[in-house]
């Protein structure tokens, strides 16, 4: 459905974009994430035309992005980050308009935005004004007014920023079922736990480069150290940090304010009764024990050295 070979994007002699490659699959749901600044939102405004990309190509459905634009914004839905509705006019106006700009009129227009609307789970406030809606309908109607024209492609950054967890689950499993239906989805967010429950393989953009991309699975597996022991001691005696590091189920160890110690271990759990019984010889008491299981957002923390919401 769509491919980038080798894209590159310059402002001002500034490399934005650094030779991006990547395939997403026709019917796939496919997650987006980078930091702040990494390049995320440049990078979607080339995929759907609205900035010419430097160098390289971008492909939608075999079309190239930039020749045959008017074709493959008849196959793209884009709901972006900012609401793109007009405040005193009803949803149903919003999407009526919204489907006109895509060629919808007349008859098909007002049954397509009555599907939408129920699609959304907002049938009961067709007639309602946009400026009377809570964020999170307002986020609804947003998503409902990319889907007038039935995409094939639907590219979505950040649709669930500042609103309701109501309206944020509606969304996820809006998102979900469209998907399920056949629909391709690019997904970004700065919930890492929206793009681990949508979607099956994720890429990772830092710097205008992309640094990571595969399945849940496949990062997980370039994880250093599959499980964090976080330890909390009463005394953090160099002796015991020493062989702490020499342990062979110990990928790494650092230590933190507060006599606290992240130890980083291979991903067998039965490896932790190492730690324990090194840390009893050395007569230190453990206060506190947490084990934590490696994710994402400890692989996108190794890999940026930033949290996604920096």
């Amino acid at each position: 459905m769509l491919t980038l070979s080798n894209v590159k994007k310059s402002f001002d002699s500034r490399e934005i974009i650094k030779g991006v490659s990547l395939q997403i699959e026709r019917g796939e749901s496919f997650g987006l994430l980078g930091p702040n600044g990494a390049g995320k939102s440049t990078l979607i405004s080339m995929i759907c035309g609205l900035i010419p990309y430097g160098a390289g190509e971008i492909r939608i459905d075999g079309k190239v992005v930039g020749k045959q634009l008017k074709e493959i914004k008849q196959i793209i839905g884009v709901v972006p980050q900012d609401i793109a509705l007009y405040p005193s006019m009803s949803a149903m106006d919003n999407l009526l308009f919204w489907g006109k700009m895509y060629g919808l009129s007349g008859k098909a227009a007002k049954i397509r935005a009555q599907e939408v609307l129920e699609i959304v789970g907002l049938a009961d406030r067709a007639k309602g004004r946009i400026e009377t809606f809570s964020g999170g309908m307002k986020r609804r109607i947003n998503i409902g007014a990319a889907l007038m024209h039935r995409p094939q492609l639907l590219i979505m950054d950040e649709p669930t920023v500042g609103i309701d967890p109501q309206s944020r689950n509606h969304i996820l499993e809006t998102v979900k079922s469209l998907n399920e239906q056949g629909m391709t989805v690019i997904y970004t967010s700065h919930y890492m736990e929206e793009v681990e429950y949508l979607c099956k393989r994720i890429a990772i953009i830092d710097e205008g480069k992309l640094i990571a991309s595969g399945t849940k699975k496949d990062l997980s597996n370039r994880l250093a150290g599959g499980t964090v022991l976080k330890l909390t001691v009463d005394s953090l005696h160099p002796l015991f940090i020493e062989e702490l590091k020499t342990l062979n189920s110990v990928e790494k160890v650092i230590v933190k304010p507060g006599e606290e110690i992240d130890v980083h271990l291979h991903s067998k759990m039965e490896m932790v009764a190492e730690v324990i019984l090194l840390a009893s010889r050395s007569g230190i008491h453990i206060h506190n024990m947490q084990l934590q299981e490696a994710n994402l957002e400890t692989l996108f923390l190794q890999l940026t050295g930033r949290t996604l919401r920096e």
